[in-house]
């Protein structure tokens, strides 16, 4: 028989036929994830398990799984999987890294560009009907060409918007937990300290991991040491950024302008009072939302998947450390 495996969402053709044609999996058909009692309760019999960000692959959900072989994320990122219990269990996790960096960094540089020139702002100007003339003062906004660029984690996604900034001939500052003196000769990059970054950047963008010590890294502290023409873009992950330090910043003047792919908590809670501001957009974690791109990654979880459940080496592994090398 084929094994069985439990896809927590529906998926892009390119991953979803291949799974069918291997495994006899389960489909799970909302548009939204799982309940957590509802996936404890699939996961009992199941040899894969293809999971998304949404699910949280812990302890005991492990413990309810004790057939399981594989986890297979669809995304590159993989801070709702317990690690650490996987690889003592034995169980590779697989990733989908490498395809959506440029995807990614296009949708960042789209939240910055709106951000600058606050063209939400202006869209929902024009629909209500006050664009009744031009102005010399009507939303004027902040330039990006000439501007400085300040890049929190030069991973590959921050090194995409380098490369992005070098076409508006920006001042681009970053700062790593290491210093890539390669990419700062081959983009002309300035490698400085948080603080420093905070104090002389245009624009702030994030694109490092979520940690422990990543967690809240811009709060109050932070915010104060911000331009107040600053524009803030996070494309990472939502609690990197403190929102009732956001929601302050931003109401106070502290900082011009917030552009967001992802929030604290995710989605966003409708009473949030950072949906009462004008001076932020917020999109529904789209930075990897293209066709091209998510059939990649859902090609790159299935294949992940396939050769977990046959008990091969996952193309791309998390924890290659499961196969005692």
């Amino acid at each position: 028989m084929k094994p069985r495996v439990f896809v927590a969402r529906p998926i892009p053709d390119q991953g979803l036929h291949l799974v069918m044609q291997c495994c006899q999996a389960e489909i799970w058909e909302g548009e939204l994830p799982p309940p957590r009692d509802v996936l404890l309760s699939k996961v009992g019999e199941i040899e894969g398990l293809l999971s998304l960000l949404t699910e949280r692959v812990d302890g005991e959900l492990l413990d309810c799984a004790p057939g399981l072989k594989v986890v297979s994320n669809m995304a590159v990122g993989f801070d709702n999987i317990d690690i650490a219990e996987c690889t003592k269990r034995g169980i590779p996790v697989g990733n989908t890294p490498g395809v959506l960096t440029d995807t990614t960094a296009d949708l960042a540089w789209a939240l910055l560009m709106c951000g600058a020139r606050r063209i939400v702002e202006g869209m929902d100007y024009v629909r209500a009907g006050k664009w009744k003339t031009w102005g010399p003062m009507l939303l004027m906004g902040q330039d990006v060409h000439g501007a400085t660029l300040g890049i929190i984690g030069l991973g590959r996604i921050g090194e995409a918007m380098a490369k992005r900034a070098r076409g508006f001939d920006m001042r681009i500052l970053y700062c790593d937990v290491r210093r890539r003196e390669d990419l700062e000769a081959e983009w002309g990059l300035e490698y400085v300290d948080l603080d420093t970054l905070l104090q002389e950047s245009d624009f702030v963008t994030v694109h490092t991991i979520l940690s422990a010590e990543t967690h809240h890294l811009i709060s109050e502290r932070e915010f104060e040491l911000m331009k107040e023409t600053a524009v803030l873009v996070n494309a990472a992950r939502g609690p990197i950024v403190d929102p009732q330090a956001l929601y302050r910043a931003l109401k106070e003047g502290q900082i011009a302008y917030a552009a967001l792919d992802v929030t604290e908590p995710e989605p966003i809670h409708m009473d949030s009072p950072l949906l009462e501001l004008d001076n932020i957009i917020i999109v529904p974690h789209i930075g990897s939302a293209s066709y091209a791109t998510r059939g990649k990654m859902a090609g790159m979880a299935a294949r992940n998947l396939i050769a977990g459940v046959k008990g091969e080496r996952l193309p791309t592994c998390v924890n290659p450390e499961v196969y005692g090398q």
